[in-house]
C-alpha cells in the first residue's frame, strides 16, 4: 500500500487563558472554528512579515539619484567595455 502525502502539520502552543479566551471570542464573531482564525491570523502575519522585509526603502536624496542615474546614465568605463567585448566573443554574438 502506497503512503499517503502528508498535507497538514502540526503546531502546538500554550497560550495565556485571557489570550486563548480573546482568540476564541474572536474566531466565534467571524463564525470560524479557533483553529481556522488562529491559523488564518498567522498566515496573514507571516505573509505581511516576509513582504515587509523583502521591500527595499530608499530616501528621497537615493530615490533622485536612481532616477538620475536612469535617466542620465554615465559613459561606460574602460572596464565595463572591455567587459562587454568578452561577452560578445564568448557568447558568439559578434
Amino acid at each position: 500500500m502506497a503512503q499517503g502525502i502528508q498535507t497538514t502539520a502540526r503546531l502546538e502552543a500554550r497560550l495565556p487563558i485571557d489570550i486563548h479566551a480573546l482568540l476564541k471570542r474572536a474566531a466565534e464573531i467571524e463564525g470560524r472554528t479557533l483553529t481556522d482564525f488562529v491559523v488564518s491570523a498567522a498566515r496573514e502575519a507571516a505573509c505581511r512579515t516576509i513582504e515587509e522585509s523583502e521591500i527595499i526603502r530608499l530616501s528621497i536624496n537615493d530615490q533622485r539619484q536612481i532616477a538620475e542615474a536612469l535617466l542620465n546614465p554615465p559613459e561606460p568605463t574602460p572596464a565595463l567595455k572591455k567587459a562587454f567585448q568578452r561577452r560578445q566573443e564568448l557568447f558568439g554574438l559578434k
